[in-house]
């Protein structure tokens, strides 16, 4: 089970980043979610994983998981969710004002052109 996160937490980081490089607001907004949703899942397997385990004490467990990964990772899921809000609004606006959603304009780029 840690090789399957491993390996989803990687896929996850590696296409973010993919899309963080495409220098376009949206691709660039939904690369920044898969990267900390990769961090989430970072976070969250640092804590060991052990299905089934209660986290909360009880007389009848024998033994119980961290809950300090899952309240970090609940925190950051909440974080993350405003962001992007706030990121969605600053890509809409300067789409709405510009005409475009390119990243890397320079003073010699005409509007709206794809080179």
């Amino acid at each position: 089970m840690e090789i399957l996160i491993a390996i989803a937490i990687g896929l996850l980081a590696a296409c973010g980043l993919y899309l963080v490089l495409r220098q376009r607001t949206w691709p660039l907004i939904v690369g920044l979610s898969l990267m900390s949703y990769s961090v989430n899942l970072f976070l969250f397997a640092s804590g060991r994983l052990a299905p089934g385990l209660p986290p909360i004490i009880s007389k009848t467990a024998t033994a119980y998981t961290d809950p300090l990964p899952q309240a970090l990772v609940l925190t950051a899921i909440v974080i993350s969710f405003g962001m992007t809000a706030v990121i969605v609004l600053m890509a809409l606006g300067a789409w709405l004002t510009a005409g475009h959603d390119r990243t890397d304009m320079t003073a010699n780029t005409a509007e709206g052109d794809d080179a």
